[in-house]
C-alpha cells in the first residue's frame, strides 16, 4: 500500500444494520426444516388431510381421475428415482383433485419377484445356507415377511416426502385377495 493511499475502515456491521429500515416479522430467520418437518407431517396426519380431500369428492358428482401407478418393489430404502416418481404423481393427483375431479391415490407395492427373492438369497449366503436346501414354503414366508417390513419402511419414507394417499389400505401384490384375482385371471 502506498503511503499516500488513504486507508478506509468500513463502518461496523451494527451501524449499517441500524441505517436500513427492514420490515419486522415474527418469522424465524432460518426455516428450521429438520425440526419443523416432523411437526408438519404429524399435523397433516392428525387432521387427516387425505381423508378430508376424499370427503370433498364424496357423493359421486365429480368425474373420476385415475392415475395408474406402477408400484415399487418392497426391497430397500427409497432412492432419488422413487422420490421423483412419487412427488410428480402426487402433484398430478392433487392438481386434478383441485380442478374438481374425484382423484384418489392408493399406494401400492410389488411384493413378489426376483428383487425380493434375491435379497433373501443374499441373507442365506451370508449364513452359509443353500437356498435350494430350504423348504419352499419357508422361503416364501421369509420373502413375505421381508417385503412386509420394507412396505412399512417405504410407507414412512413416502410420507416424509409429503405424499398424500390412502396409506392405511395400500395395494399389495402379496395380499391373498390380489393373489386370488391374479390366479383367477390365469385360469380364464
Amino acid at each position: 500500500m502506498c503511503a499516500d493511499t488513504p486507508s478506509h475502515t468500513p463502518a461496523s456491521t451494527a451501524d449499517y444494520k441500524d441505517s436500513v429500515f427492514l420490515p419486522e416479522t415474527e418469522f424465524p430467520m432460518r426455516a428450521g426444516l429438520p425440526a419443523r418437518e416432523p411437526e408438519w407431517l404429524a399435523h397433516w396426519e392428525n387432521i387427516g388431510i387425505y381423508d378430508r380431500l376424499r370427503e370433498k369428492a364424496a357423493g359421486g358428482a365429480r368425474k373420476p381421475f385415475t392415475l395408474h401407478d406402477g408400484p415399487p418393489y418392497a426391497n430397500g430404502n427409497l432412492h432419488i428415482g422413487h422420490a421423483l416418481n412419487k412427488t410428480i404423481k402426487d402433484m398430478i393427483v392433487r392438481s386434478h383433485q383441485m380442478m374438481g375431479f374425484d382423484a384418489r391415490y392408493v399406494p401400492g407395492w410389488d411384493c413378489h419377484g426376483l428383487p425380493i427373492e434375491w435379497k433373501i438369497e443374499e441373507q442365506y449366503r451370508k449364513k452359509g445356507l443353500d437356498k435350494d436346501a430350504v423348504d419352499i414354503v419357508d422361503f416364501r414366508q421369509e420373502c413375505r415377511a421381508f417385503a412386509a417390513g420394507w412396505v412399512d419402511i417405504q410407507r414412512d419414507e413416502f410420507k416424509r416426502l409429503g405424499i398424500t394417499g390412502n396409506w392405511a389400505d395400500p395395494y399389495l401384490t402379496m395380499d391373498y385377495h390380489a393373489e386370488a384375482v391374479i390366479a383367477g385371471e390365469f385360469m380364464k
